[in-house]
């Protein structure tokens, strides 16, 4: 089947569809950032990164990635900008970023604490004998 054949199939699978569709839920079909377009389900997939996210907060601190935690945290921000600015406006895009942000900076701060209640732990034995060099009295 050629190109020209397999778009006039599909334009006439959508002109059923559509035809079968409410009032209501026909604007969302055919709206520029609707099922019918790359904006809809690109973000759609990119609720994948949130579900990893959430599913890494069972994970314990000194696992995660603070260099991917930064990017998932950068990316959201940097991306939820940009769902405003292209045309159309993407609340799809704006709302799975801010997710991604979201986890991105709960995970950065989860490692944040971590590493710092290390830093709060009293050394222990072993340690101070390590840095002395002398063995601790019976």
């Amino acid at each position: 089947m050629s190109a020209v054949g397999l778009r006039g199939l599909i334009m006439r699978l959508d002109k059923r569809v559509e035809a079968l569709l409410p009032q209501r839920i026909r604007a969302v079909w055919n709206h520029p950032a609707g099922p019918k377009t790359i904006f809809f389900w690109a973000p759609s997939f990119k609720w994948a990164l949130v579900i990893a996210g959430i599913a890494d907060v069972v994970r314990p601190p000194e696992r995660l990635s603070v260099y991917q935690s930064s990017a998932l945290a950068a990316t959201g921000v940097i991306w939820s900008r940009y769902s405003f600015v292209i045309i159309p406006v993407n609340y799809n895009l704006f709302s799975v970023n801010i997710f991604v942000a979201a986890t991105g900076f709960f995970q950065l701060s989860r490692i944040y604490m971590y590493r710092k209640s290390l830093k709060e732990l009293p050394p222990t034995e072993e340690a101070e004998t390590a840095e002395t060099g002398k063995t601790p009295a019976a």
